[in-house]
Parts: C-alpha cells; structure tokens; sequence
C-alpha cells in the first residue's frame, strides 16, 4: 500500500509538472482527460489533558486526480498522507446517465451527515470531532462525545466501499448508498451490506432541510450479522465565503459500540450546530476573515446518567486565496464533570 501510494504521487506530480502551464494542470494521457490538484493541511494542536499532547503534525497531504472519459463516464483518484500514515480516501468512477441521475462505484463518503459531507477545505472547524487529545471518555467510541465523534466512529458516516445512487429533481435532492460497513480501505468482515440515504429539499433561497437514514452491519457477540440503525434530520442557511452561513443537524440511533448484557446496543443521541460570517477584506496578503463558533453534544447511552458532554468550539480563519487559509479553534470539551481543551492552528492549503 505504501509504496503504490508514493509511486501514485510521484507519477501524479510529475504529469502535472509535464502538463501546459495554461491548462491548468490539466493533461490528456490515453483516451481521458486528467485534472491534478490537492490539499494539504499543516497542524500545531496541544492539550490540557495530560502529557505527550503539543505536537505538530500533517493533518492532510493528498494528491487528487479527477478523470473524465467522456461525459457519461468519470473518476477521481485520491490518496492521503496524513497522521504519520497512508491510505486511499475518495477512489470510484461515476456514471453520468442524466444530471438528475448518477450512480458511483468505489470508496466515497457515505450519505448521511451533513458535517461529514461538507468538505474539509470548506469547513471552518478544523477538527470535525472536535477531539482533544488525551481524552477518551466517550462510551463505545472513545474520544469526546461530539456529534461527530459518534457518527463516525459508529460507522453512519464517513468513507465505506460499495455503491451509490445519487440525483436531483427541481428542489429536492436524493442520494442512497449500499456498502460494505467496515469502513474505508479495510475488506469486508462479513456478508451483510449497510445502507444510507439522504434527502433534501431546498425551501427558499440559500435554505435547505434534509432528512438521513442508515442502517449500519456489523459482527453480533455471537458472530452473527447485527444491524444498528441511525436517524435525523439537518438544515443549512447560506454558503461557504459568502456572509453567514449556519448548519445544525440532529441523529439519534443505536451505539452497536456499547451493548447491554442480552447483547442489545444501546441508544445515543446527538446534535451539533455551527455559525460563521465570513467578511471579504481588501488587501495584498490577506482575502477574507471568517469567526466561528460551534456548539456539539452527544450522549452515547441515554439509558446512563452523566455520560455525555458538550463540546464548545470558538475560532477564526483567515483566507489568503479562494480556499487557502490559516485557522485557528478552541475545543472546550465539557462532561458532565471537570473541563478539558485544546488548541488547533492549522494552515490549509488549496490548489
């Protein structure tokens, strides 16, 4: 894997290196059309909670490559370095039959979480879990109990393998997902499958409300396929660099993590609500300043007293070009005893 990923990278840089400096990193090898880009995110992050937490670290370093065939059939290759590690994350072709109507092969994101979906050179929070190192209290899943922390780590959100349908219809849009469950980059660990789904209807201008689904497959305590289902309901006011923009979602479900004595898992629920402005400056060095602030809690056992916390999350970033920027956050994890924080910078490139 680490080796076929670095020879990827290699090959990537060279071909955009090679390719017409006005194409754009743009090039045209066999009978596709190739576009070269990538991210990467550098991170200084400290913690109060105990020591071996002050580091600096690649938070991302990712090649993208996007092909086109033609304009039914399309692709895009995306391998990581991050966290002192390697791995795919984004690796599938997509079939355009209509603009209302694609279907996507491969590993990809899948659709349920809002958070999860939107992009991390567009996000302003810097961590999405809001994670503060040296604090793994969360029941069955470890770290903090934030929105995100759940969704993830209990396998509703975030990267898996499989298939997706995806369109759109006047205001509404639609997209639903059969997976594998384990995960990204891992084979699967069983003969069940997981499914996702989303929709979501655009109400008025720059506001739209969506419902999500899934139901998640994993191994029972007696090796046998279980399934836990997740539920909620998200909305979004505004765009990125542009104004305000607000996102809050709600999920509730079953944490598969955590099981009772019959082998039952047990119900978490979660919400998770973030608001910037971001302000266009004028000036040579700087494009834009963007303050922050986002608000998450997770209960990761409604059945139990004093298991959850909230994470409160203040900041700012600063843009230089378009999404190239350096941030700046606060996690403030709070349970329901005692007060624990962390500090991020991290500069993000775009390109």
């Amino acid at each position: 894997m680490f080796l076929n990923l670095r020879t990827l990278v290699v090959v990537a840089a060279a071909l955009a290196v090679a390719g017409d400096a006005t194409a754009q990193n743009a090039i045209t090898p066999r009978a596709a059309s190739v576009r070269i880009g990538g991210r990467m995110h550098v991170q200084y992050a400290t913690s109060s909670a105990g020591p071996y937490q002050d580091h600096f670290f690649f938070r991302r370093a990712r090649i993208e490559a996007d092909i086109t065939v033609n304009d039914f059939f399309s692709a895009r290759l995306q391998p990581e370095f991050g966290g002192f590690e390697a791995e795919l994350k984004d690796a599938y072709v997509r079939l355009d039959f209509s603009p209302g109507f694609q279907v996507t092969m491969g590993q990809f994101k899948r659709p349920f979480d809002l958070f999860e979906l939107s992009s991390s050179v567009d996000l302003s929070l810097i961590e999405r879990d809001g994670r503060v190192g040296g604090v793994s209290a969360c029941a069955g899943v470890g770290g903090v109990c934030s929105y995100s922390r759940l969704t993830e780590k209990l396998g509703f959100a975030d990267r898996d393998i499989g298939v997706r349908v995806s369109g759109a219809r006047g205001r509404a849009t639609w997209d639903v997902a059969m997976t594998n469950g384990a995960g990204q980059n891992v084979p699967d660990e069983n003969d069940a499958k997981s499914f996702s789904g989303r929709l979501g209807v655009a109400v008025a201008e720059g506001l739209t409300l969506s419902a999500n689904a899934a139901l998640h497959d994993y191994v029972g305590p007696d090796e046998d396929d279980a399934y836990a289902g997740a539920w909620g309901a998200d909305v979004q006011y505004g765009t990125w660099r542009d104004g305000l923009l607000l996102q809050a979602s709600l999920v509730a479900g079953e944490n598969w993590k955590k099981l009772d004595a019959a082998g039952e898992p047990a119900a978490f629920r979660a919400f998770q609500a973030a608001a910037s402005y971001y302000r266009p400056l004028e000036g040579p060095r700087l494009a834009g300043v963007e303050p922050l602030l986002r608000v998450s809690w997770g209960d990761p056992d409604t059945g139990v007293a004093s298991d959850g916390g909230v994470v409160i999350t203040p900041g700012f970033m600063l843009y230089v070009s378009g999404r190239s920027k350096i941030g700046f956050n606060v996690d403030v994890w709070s349970p329901e005893t005692g007060t624990e924080h962390s500090i991020k910078v991290q500069s993000f490139l775009y390109f």
